[in-house]
């Protein structure tokens, strides 16, 4: 559940620093397809989109993850929101080559879709898996988590790191990183006592 928070921190201050070289890139894509320049007002619609699609998709996400959370349990659902995550990265980081700003758009969505998802199935299985000791301690870490992928998004958008021109599309597709990790590392961890014994009625398996 951590790789939600994270990647949700992560690619709200992430698209901050590429957003000139992207706007480069969707004058240069629209001029290859249509023969001419796109208008102040089209370029303010499409930035303004790659921007605000992702709390759309974030909204479908968070919609999404009561249904999810008790059809396949807090664990499968959490591993099913690293889906999105990775589809979102992989339309990013192919956009430039593809030469389509469509991706983009569609990539963000998928990304936010991640985080809506994520965020909320991790404060339910990070609630109900925690000991009563350390319940409140573990409920803070979306937004720790949330912090540090705001800083690590931050640091990697720096001109010495990612922050160049033809480095932008593998730092939108930063998040596939850690949703790789939660990925290889989820299925090792239990299933929610509460999902076990409410919605499955397997008290064996909730002991």
């Amino acid at each position: 559940g951590i790789g939600g928070a994270f990647q949700y921190g992560l690619q709200i201050s992430i698209i901050n620093s590429p957003a000139e070289y992207v706007k480069t890139f969707i004058r240069e894509s629209w001029l290859k397809r249509y023969g001419s320049s796109p208008s102040a007002d089209m370029m303010t619609l499409m930035w303004s989109l790659i921007v605000s699609i992702y709390s759309i998709g974030g909204l479908l996400g968070a919609s999404s993850a009561g249904y999810l959370s008790v059809r396949f349990g807090r664990k499968k659902a959490m591993l099913c929101a690293n889906i999105p995550a990775l589809v979102g990265a992989a339309l990013m980081g192919l956009s430039r080559l593809c030469g389509s700003f469509e991706m983009i758009i569609a990539g963000r969505l998928f990304s936010g879709a991640c985080g809506g998802l994520g965020l909320n199935i991790h404060l339910m299985y990070a609630g109900e898996c925690a000991p009563r000791k350390l319940r409140g301690l573990i409920a803070i870490t979306a937004s720790t988590f949330i912090a540090a992928g705001k800083f690590v998004g931050f640091a990697l958008g720096l001109r010495e790191v990612l922050g160049v021109e033809a480095l932008w599309p593998i730092l939108m597709a930063a998040n596939a990183v850690p949703a790789i990790v939660q990925l290889l590392t989820l299925p090792f961890f239990p299933d929610s006592p509460r999902y076990l014994l409410i919605d499955k009625k397997d008290k064996e398996a909730c002991i």
